[in-house]
């Protein structure tokens, strides 16, 4: 396949305002490997993984060569992708206080290889601490093949806006499982300043806690940090700013009903820019326990599963964990 700009000139129709590539049947192309390098660094700096012995993160993006595209021919989407990664990662021992540090190698992401199937290679720097390297040789690998998941859902979704143009004026954009009510809700304006897909979640959950108790782990600092196991800032009222997992959440709280209600204005760190998602958790009694009711609107398509796994493997099981390890007082 042709590189990027060496494609036929006589076929190649640049995106133009004025319409003249009417409902995409010349061949257009648009480049993705800037987009692509700054998703990687989103998406994998930053990657913890943690056991009984140990703990690593992904602390660099060392080396990104290769190149990525999308085209669009008669309403289709035809995606090429080729690159070499190499991460840089570092760990401690939790035991001895130990340090290490080791690289990540990726040599061949492609369209060619499912992303399961996608090897990844773990080394460390000599001498001791192989306990860290066998951690990131298995949940470091699974965390990462994840990530490089995540960036082909973006690739195919939020990178792609745009390309696919409605053939009538009323017709809409649609994706496979139902949309929020306010799915092409106008946001600030991402990539080339158009409207993103959207989804709506809702989960529950219940807590051997009363309702007092669970509503202080979601508004009480000390409480936040605990679950969440990382510095926090809780600013528990109307306007208050909140930020968890270093920075890689953050919000502000729209309403707090005391015991009751909290609705939260919420996003990730690699969503697209000034987009946030509208969180309302409910707090519903029940004997000895408490159902928490989770809804959120406006969430991209292509995160979807990170929202749920950030939910109910960050927030529910950890805050599950606090409450069987500690007493909270009143």
């Amino acid at each position: 396949m042709a590189k990027w700009g060496q494609g036929d000139p006589r076929w190649i129709v640049e995106e133009r305002e004025d319409g003249t590539n009417v409902n995409n049947w010349h061949w257009t192309e648009r480049d993705a490997t800037s987009w692509s390098k700054k998703k990687f660094h989103e998406l994998l700096v930053g990657l913890v993984v943690e056991n009984e012995a140990g703990r690593c993160e992904i602390s660099e993006l060392k080396q990104v060569e290769g190149e990525a595209s999308c085209s669009s021919r008669k309403g289709k989407l035809i995606f090429f992708y080729e690159w070499n990664i190499k991460l840089g990662w570092k760990g401690t021992i939790k035991e001895s206080d130990g340090k290490h540090k080791g690289l990540i190698e990726i040599p061949n992401l492609s369209e060619e290889n499912e992303v399961d199937d996608t090897e990844v290679n773990v080394s460390k720097r000599k001498g001791d601490g192989d306990i860290l390297k066998e951690l990131m040789k298995t949940a470091g690998t699974a965390r990462v093949r994840e990530a490089l998941g995540d960036y082909l859902k973006a690739l195919k979704t939020e990178f792609t806006i745009g390309m696919i143009l409605p053939t009538k004026p009323t017709q809409e954009l649609t994706v496979k499982r139902k949309l929020s009510e306010n799915a092409l809700q106008a946001s600030p304006p991402v990539a080339l300043g158009v409207r993103i897909p959207t989804v709506a979640l809702h989960m529950t959950e219940l807590f051997d806690t009363a309702v007092e108790q669970l509503y202080r782990i979601f508004t009480m600092k000390d409480l936040v940090q605990k679950f969440s196991k990382s510095p926090a800032v809780v600013e528990a009222e109307k306007g208050g700013k909140f930020q968890m997992f270093h920075g890689n959440i953050t919000g502000e709280y729209v309403e707090l009903l005391t015991n009751k209600k909290i609705v939260m204005k919420w996003r990730c760190r690699n969503w697209p820019e000034e987009h946030y998602a509208t969180v309302a958790l409910d707090f519903l009694p029940t004997p000895g326990q408490t159902e928490l009711q989770l809804d959120c609107k406006g969430v991209p398509v292509c995160k979807e599963e990170n929202m749920k796994f950030c939910w109910q493997k960050q927030h529910f099981e950890e805050i599950k964990s606090l409450l069987q390890l500690t007493t909270l007082n009143g």
